[in-house]
C-alpha cells in the first residue's frame, strides 16, 4: 500500500476501480442494491403486502353453492329408443337450449315464487352493511325494499349472480349461485334446480297424475274420518275419566300420587311431634340443647354473641367494679341475648307446633281423598271395557289409510319415472369455505407484489441515491484519493448499538470510544502517515473541512492531535468555526478569548492556547458574525505564521457549503483535509467542495470517510493509492 501523495498537476485523472456491484453473476448488482437498501425494502415489503392482508380482511367473501342436473336422459324402460331420441342425446343444441331455458326470466320467477324473497333481502341488507352486524342507513333499507317488490329488477338482480354451466361433453348441467351468505347461496341454488325439475315434470304430466289425485282425495277423507273417530274416543275417555297418564289411566295415577302424599304427611307429622317432644321435655335452659334448637342459625349466632359478653364480663370484672358503666352495659347486653334467645327457643316451638298441626290436618284430608280415588279407580275398570270396540274401528280405518297412502307413493314414483327426461345429480350443499378471494393465492399474490414493489422501490432509491458509499465514487467524482476510511463507533452488544442508531454521540464519547478501539486507532495512525509524509516531515498547516455540518470534521480533527501527540509530535488544534463554535461546550474548555480575541488583537496567540496534557487547542471564542474578515485580515497570516512552531496543526473550519471562511483559509495552509459521513454526504456536495478549495488556492491532499459501518464497507483499511508511472513522478 502506498502512502505516497502524488502531485494532483503532474498524474493523469483517477479512474474508479471496479466495483463489487459489476462483479459475480448478472444478479449479484440487482441484489447487493437492495441489500444496501434493505430497509427501505423491507418497509415497501411490509407496507404492500400489510395492504394486501388488509385488503383480504375487508373484502366481503363469496359463497358459491352449486348443484347439478342431467338432461336428455334415456327413458327409463325404453330399450328400443327411437332414432330422434338418440340424436337428442348429447346434442350440444339441445344442452345449449337446456341453459337458455333455467336462465329464461320465466324460470327465475318460478324460482321467485318460492319464497326466495326474505333470502334476497337479507343478502341485499349484508351487502349493504359490509359484512357488519346492525341496522344501516334508510337509504339502502329502502334501496332493497324496492328490490324484493319489484320482480323485473329482482330478475335482473338475480341473472347477474347465477351461473349455469356445462360440464365437458356430458349431459350435465351445473347450476350455481354467489352471495356473500352462504345460506342463502345454498337456499338460492336449490331453488332454481327445483323449479326447472318442477318445470320439466309439468312439461311431461301424464295421466297417472288423475289416478294420483284420485287417492289423495280418498286419503285425506280417510284422514278425516280417522280423525272425528280418535276425537269420540277422547271425548268419551275424557267424559268417563279414562284419560292416560304417563304409564297408567289417571284414575290408577292419582291413587298412587294420594297414597305417597299420605305417607309423606304421616313422615312429616312424626317429625315435627318427635322435635317438639324434645324440646318441651327438657323444658327450661335445657331447651337449647335440643337438635332443633341447635339447627336455628339465629340461635347459634345468640349464643356465640352471648359467648363473647360473658367473656368481656369475665376480663373485665377484675379489673373494674359492679357499678362501672362498662359492666353494666356488659351485663344488660347479656340479659337481652339471654332474653333474645329465649325468645328464639318459643318461636323454634311454635312452628314445630304449626308444623305438626299442618301435617295432621294434610294426612287427615289424604285419607278421605283416598278412599274416593279407590272408588273411581273401580268404576274405570268398567268402562275401559266399553271403549275397546270404538278403538278397533280405528285401527281398521287405520290399516286401509296406510295401504292407500302407499298406494298412492308407488303412484307418483312411477308417475314421475315415467315421464321425466330431467333428474337430479346433486343438491346444492352449505359452501364451507368462501370461493373467493382465496386466501393463500390472494397472499401469494400480494407477496409477490410486494417483493417487486418493494425491489423496484429499492433499486430506484439506490440509482438516484448518490450518498458517499465507497472510496471508489469519491475518487472518480473529485480526483482525489481517500486516505482513509473511519469506522462508526458502536457501543458493545445488540443493545448498544441499538441505542447508538437513535442518536449521534457526542464530541467527548466518541473521542473516548475512539482511544479504546484499536480498528479505529490503526486507521486513525494511517491518515495521521499521510499527512505527515505529504509534507516530507516538516511542520504542516492542515485545514480539516467537509461541505455539511455534522460530517465528523471536528472529531477527526481532535482524534488525529491524539494520535500525532501519542507519537511525540506537538499538536495545535485551532477552532476556526467563528460563527458556531463548540469546543468550550463539548469539551469543557470553558469560555476564553480564543481565536476571536487574538484576531482582533486582545490578546497574544500564546495566551489563547489552552493545554490539555496531550495537545494543545485555541477555541473560537466568543461568537462573531464577520468571521470571514477575520479570517482575511493580517492577524491571521500572522497566527499562521506564529502557529509553525507546532509539528502539526489541524484547523477545525467551517462547512464550505455554508461559510467562504473554509476558501479564505485552504490558500493560506499548507494542504486541506476534506470529510466525507457515509451514507449521508452527497457526491454533488464533495466534487463541488474540492473544486471549490482548489479555485480557491487550496491543494486538497485527500478525504477521509467517516462513520463507515462495518456491515456496509468489508474493510477499514486505507485505501491504495494509485501508482506514479515512473520514479520521477514520485
Amino acid at each position: 500500500m502506498s502512502l505516497v501523495t502524488v502531485d494532483l498537476n503532474e498524474r493523469n485523472p483517477v479512474r474508479a476501480a471496479p466495483s463489487e456491484e459489476t462483479r459475480g453473476s448478472p444478479l449479484a448488482a440487482p441484489l447487493l442494491r437492495i441489500w444496501r437498501r434493505r430497509y427501505l425494502f423491507a418497509t415497501i415489503f411490509v407496507l404492500v403486502f400489510g395492504l394486501a392482508v388488509t385488503a383480504l380482511t375487508l373484502i366481503m367473501p363469496q359463497y358459491v353453492a352449486s348443484g347439478s342436473v342431467i338432461v336428455a336422459e334415456a327413458e327409463p324402460g325404453a330399450h328400443n329408443a327411437s332414432m330422434a331420441w338418440i340424436q337428442k342425446i348429447g346434442d350440444p343444441a339441445d344442452i345449449e337450449s337446456q341453459i337458455l331455458v333455467i336462465r329464461s326470466p320465466r324460470l327465475l320467477r318460478l324460482a321467485i315464487d318460492s319464497g326466495l324473497a326474505t333470502s334476497v333481502l337479507a343478502e341485499c341488507r349484508y351487502a349493504a352493511g359490509g359484512g357488519k352486524p346492525g341496522p344501516i342507513s334508510e337509504k339502502k333499507e329502502a334501496a332493497c325494499t324496492k328490490l324484493t317488490a319489484d320482480r323485473n329488477a329482482l330478475v335482473e338482480y338475480l341473472q347477474k349472480r347465477y351461473t349455469v354451466i356445462s360440464s365437458g361433453r356430458s349431459r350435465i348441467i351445473t347450476i350455481g349461485y354467489r352471495s356473500p351468505l352462504p345460506e342463502v347461496a345454498q337456499t338460492m341454488a336449490n331453488a332454481l334446480i327445483d323449479a326447472f325439475l318442477d318445470d320439466q315434470r309439468e312439461a311431461q304430466a301424464s295421466s297417472r297424475k288423475a289416478a294420483s289425485d284420485w287417492l289423495h282425495t280418498e286419503i285425506n277423507q280417510l284422514d278425516a274420518s280417522i280423525r272425528d273417530d280418535e276425537t269420540r274416543i277422547q271425548t268419551f275417555r275424557r267424559r268417563k275419566g279414562l284419560l292416560k297418564g304417563t304409564n297408567a289411566p289417571i284414575s290408577a295415577e292419582r291413587l298412587t300420587s294420594i297414597s305417597q302424599q299420605l305417607a309423606a304427611a304421616e313422615a312429616s307429622k312424626a317429625d315435627a311431634a318427635a322435635r317438639l317432644g324434645e324440646i318441651e321435655s327438657r323444658g327450661g335452659r335445657g331447651a337449647e340443647t335440643a337438635p332443633a334448637v341447635l339447627s336455628s342459625p339465629t340461635i347459634v349466632s345468640l349464643k356465640q354473641q352471648l359467648s363473647g359478653v360473658a367473656a368481656q364480663l369475665a376480663n373485665q370484672g377484675t379489673s373494674l367494679g359492679a357499678n362501672h358503666p362498662a359492666i353494666r352495659a356488659l351485663t344488660t347486653e347479656r340479659a337481652s341475648l339471654r332474653q333474645r334467645i329465649d325468645q328464639e327457643i318459643r318461636n323454634v316451638a311454635q312452628g314445630l307446633r304449626k308444623t305438626y298441626d299442618a301435617s295432621s290436618a294434610l294426612a287427615q284430608s289424604l285419607r278421605a281423598q283416598l278412599e274416593t280415588a279407590k272408588t273411581e279407580a273401580a268404576s274405570a275398570m268398567d268402562d275401559e271395557a266399553s271403549i275397546e270396540g270404538m278403538v278397533r274401528n280405528a285401527e281398521i280405518k287405520r290399516t286401509r289409510y296406510a295401504d292407500l297412502v302407499k298406494r298412492a307413493g308407488e303412484l307418483e314414483t312411477e308417475r314421475r319415472i315415467l315421464t321425466g327426461s330431467t333428474r337430479l345429480v346433486s343438491l346444492a350443499e352449505l359452501p364451507q369455505e368462501p370461493f373467493s378471494p382465496k386466501a393463500v393465492p390472494f397472499l401469494a399474490g400480494g407477496f409477490v407484489l410486494a417483493g417487486v414493489l418493494a425491489a423496484a422501490a429499492a433499486l430506484l432509491r439506490d440509482f438516484t441515491d448518490q450518498r458517499v458509499r465507497n472510496p471508489a465514487q469519491l475518487m472518480a467524482g473529485t480526483g482525489t484519493p481517500v486516505f482513509a476510511q473511519l469506522p462508526s463507533l458502536e457501543a458493545s452488544g445488540l443493545v448498544g448499538r441499538l441505542a447508538d442508531r437513535r442518536r449521534e454521540l457526542d464530541l467527548p464519547e466518541a473521542l473516548e470510544r475512539a482511544r479504546v478501539d484499536p480498528v479505529m486507532q490503526t486507521v486513525l495512525r494511517n491518515l495521521h502517515a499521510h499527512l505527515v509524509l505529504a509534507g516530507g516531515g516538516a511542520s504542516r498547516l492542515v485545514l480539516v473541512t467537509s461541505s455539511k455540518p455534522r460530517e465528523g470534521k471536528s472529531f477527526t480533527a481532535f482524534a488525529l492531535a491524539a494520535v500525532g501527540a501519542a507519537g511525540g509530535r506537538r499538536v495545535l488544534v485551532v477552532e476556526c468555526d467563528l460563527r458556531r463554535p463548540n469546543y468550550d461546550a463539548s469539551l469543557g474548555l470553558g469560555r476564553g478569548p480564543g481565536l476571536v480575541g487574538v484576531l482582533r488583537g486582545e490578546v497574544s496567540p500564546a495566551d489563547a492556547v489552552i493545554a490539555t496534557g496531550r495537545y494543545d487547542v485555541i477555541p473560537a471564542g466568543t461568537p462573531t458574525s464577520d468571521s470571514t474578515d477575520l479570517l482575511m485580515s493580517g492577524r491571521m497570516a500572522e497566527f499562521l505564521r506564529w502557529s509553525r512552531r507546532y509539528d502539526l496543526v489541524l484547523l477545525d473550519s467551517p462547512p464550505t457549503s455554508l461559510l467562504m471562511d473554509a476558501a479564505m483559509l485552504a490558500r493560506n495552509v499548507d494542504g486541506v483535509l476534506c470529510c466525507a459521513r457515509y451514507g449521508r454526504s452527497q457526491l454533488s456536495d464533495i466534487v463541488e467542495t474540492v473544486k471549490n478549495l482548489r479555485q480557491a488556492g487550496g491543494t486538497v491532499l485527500g478525504i477521509a470517510m467517516t462513520m463507515v459501518r462495518s456491515s456496509r464497507q468489508p474493510t477499514y483499511d486505507v485505501m491504495q493509492l494509485p501508482q506514479p508511472r515512473t520514479a520521477g513522478a514520485a
